[in-house]
């Protein structure tokens, strides 16, 4: 099989680049006016603002962004890396919690007229040194993570979590983990549970380190039982084993079985009801049940699971508000943002409501 072209075997000539004064010309305008209406500035009506954005479109014309970058001195270009998985390089993406992060992230640095570079977890400074990166994101490094002090090191602004707050050159957007426990745990103490167990990932990130310390101290403050179990790596299979484990019951409480779940370790939501029911448990006649995450099927399982959202869209937003702050206006002073949790209580995390007798109980 051979490539037939027009032009005996030659490829075909690129077709001429759509120049600024062409479409001033074709939208009988002037260049400057056609320059003001495509960047959003000066002082034009909305017919002509108008005018000149649909002659563009219409003749397909791109602005020059080599000629961009050299102007504004920078490559709109931002580095993404989710530290929290850097044993298992892109599985992030299998999360839908960090699926969601990402999309939003990328959503709206484009927005802002950047573009986002995904670098693996436990990326090597040798896999983005030769990238014109304009800022970095890291999110949920592990502790110690060496990206966050090679990035620094190379005076490449970095947005991360609050681990990394009062650095210079550093900038983080945060949940309150502690808060967000705090929250869940009252949830089903109001609904009767007094023996709730955590499952956590085996992560050593600032978000996980403060869920585990802020459970510790709400079992303190309300004289329950402290029992944590972990899921040994990340991925529906391990936390699902975690699950089991918890619901077997506490050997240091003579064998208790929980009556409240917290899966902080992300699994799919049905999974774990699955997981419960094969124990002959009932959600939530006996177990009561809140995850931590972003899964959609969580509305749509019987019962509906209730769930702890950490609000991926808000960081990614408030990540980019600070970006663009220290990316465009010169803003290098160490801030950060604390975006809020929320609970989505569902039927899976209340009990069943008891009928009310008008004479002695059945026995």
């Amino acid at each position: 099989m051979t490539d037939a072209t027009p032009h005996g075997g030659q490829p075909s000539p690129p077709l001429p680049r759509v120049r600024l004064v062409d479409v001033a010309r074709e939208a009988g305008l002037s260049k400057t006016t056609v320059s003001a209406a495509l960047n959003g500035t000066g002082r034009l009506s909305p017919a002509v603002r108008e005018k000149a954005r649909e002659t563009a479109r219409r003749m397909g014309y791109r602005p020059n962004a080599t000629a961009r970058r050299l102007r504004a001195g920078r490559a709109r270009l931002i580095g993404y890396v989710v530290g929290e998985f850097a044993d298992v390089p892109w599985t992030s993406l299998e999360s839908p919690y960090f699926a969601r992060l990402t999309a939003a992230t990328a959503a709206t640095s484009l927005r802002r007229g950047y573009a986002v570079v995904l670098l693996p977890a436990g990326s090597l400074q040798s896999e983005w040194a030769d990238l014109s990166l304009d800022a970095v994101i890291v999110a949920d490094p592990v502790a110690d993570d060496p990206v966050v002090e090679d990035l620094l090191a190379a005076r490449i602004p970095v947005l991360s979590d609050r681990s990394v707050e009062g650095r210079s050159g550093a900038y983080w957007v945060d949940v309150d983990a502690g808060g967000a426990v705090g929250e869940a745990l009252d949830h089903v103490r109001a609904q009767g549970a007094r023996r709730p167990v955590l499952v956590v990932p085996d992560s050593t990130t600032r978000f996980h380190t403060e869920v585990c310390a802020a459970h510790r101290a709400w079992c303190a403050a309300h004289g329950a039982p402290e029992r944590v179990v972990r899921a040994g790596s990340p991925g529906n299979g391990p936390v699902i084993r975690a699950v089991e484990t918890a619901l077997a019951g506490d050997p240091a409480a003579d064998g208790a079985r929980p009556d409240a779940l917290l899966v902080v370790a992300e699994a799919s939501p049905p999974l774990v009801l699955d997981a419960v029911r094969r124990l002959g448990l009932d959600v939530p006649g006996d177990v009561l049940l809140v995850c931590v995450s972003e899964d959609v099927t969580a509305e749509h399982t019987e019962p509906p699971v209730s769930t702890l959202s950490l609000r991926p869209e808000a960081i990614a937003e408030a990540g980019a508000e600070i970006l663009v702050a220290v990316l465009e206006h010169g803003d290098r002073e160490p801030s950060g943002v604390l975006v809020p949790t929320r609970l989505d209580v569902r039927a899976s995390s209340v009990r069943p409501a008891q009928p009310a007798y008008t004479s002695r109980p059945p026995t």
